[in-house]
């Protein structure tokens, strides 16, 4: 694909994976849409629009009016727990955000893309969702959640000439590790945001006629850091 105007859209766009990629992007000449639940301070250079995955209708208006070649559904959110001390609600959040908020942006990317039979979907999981890790229960399970989702509609977007990849990075240097009060993540073997967002251009500008299905990054020395 020729990023250049392309019409990109990023899900969590206002820091972490979402903006490196949303920059690498930019560098490409792509016109980039940040969503986000709200930004702070939005970032020079971008169409920031604020918006919850968690509202079918607010996805589908943006891609009614956009009309993406690409569409990343990188939005997601961790509580770091043990599972007998999640809070109900922490549940259903988790469960909203990372696979509800997938589905409902892969749908509305899709209805889009299906009446130009092109496009590209890019949804980031984690590698939570290959291996159970102890104190990331429910994240796990949204992600497997996700992986298993991304599977089936890797098969229906096919059939209408979209292309959808499954990006799962190990440990990344952002804020999603806020949180995680009982756990020492040791940062300094975790891969940086523009790494993932390097990965996901190149696996969008490969020739029309391909599609990297699955893409696992992880830095050489992390080894499942919760699990030791």
């Amino acid at each position: 694909m020729d990023l250049r105007n392309a019409v990109c859209v990023i899900t969590g766009g206002a820091r972490g994976i979402g903006l490196a990629t949303g920059h690498a992007l930019a560098a490409k000449g792509a016109a980039v849409t940040l969503l986000d639940r709200s930004f702070d301070h939005p970032p020079a250079g971008f169409h920031c629009v604020e918006a919850d995955v968690t509202d079918a209708a607010q996805l589908i208006r943006v891609a009614e009016e956009l009309k993406p070649v690409v569409w990343i559904n990188n939005a997601g959110m961790a509580r770091h727990r043990w599972i007998c001390d999640y809070s109900e609600s922490e549940i259903d959040q988790m469960l909203n955000v990372n696979l509800k908020g997938t589905i409902l942006g892969s749908q509305a990317a899709l209805q889009s893309m299906r009446q130009r039979r092109a496009g590209h979907i890019v949804n980031i999981i984690s590698t939570a969702a290959l291996k159970g890790i102890p104190g990331e229960s429910v994240y796990s399970a949204t992600k497997w959640g996700v992986r298993g989702f991304t599977l089936a509609l890797q098969e229906e977007a096919a059939a209408v000439g979209v292309k959808v990849t499954a990006v799962y990075p190990g440990g990344v240097r952002t804020g999603f590790w806020d949180t995680a009060r009982e756990q020492a993540p040791p940062f300094d073997l975790f891969l940086q945001p523009e790494q993932i967002a390097s990965a996901i251009v190149a696996s969008l500008e490969q020739d029309d006629t391909l599609v990297t299905r699955e893409i696992v990054l992880r830095a050489i020395k992390d080894h499942d850091f919760t699990t030791t």
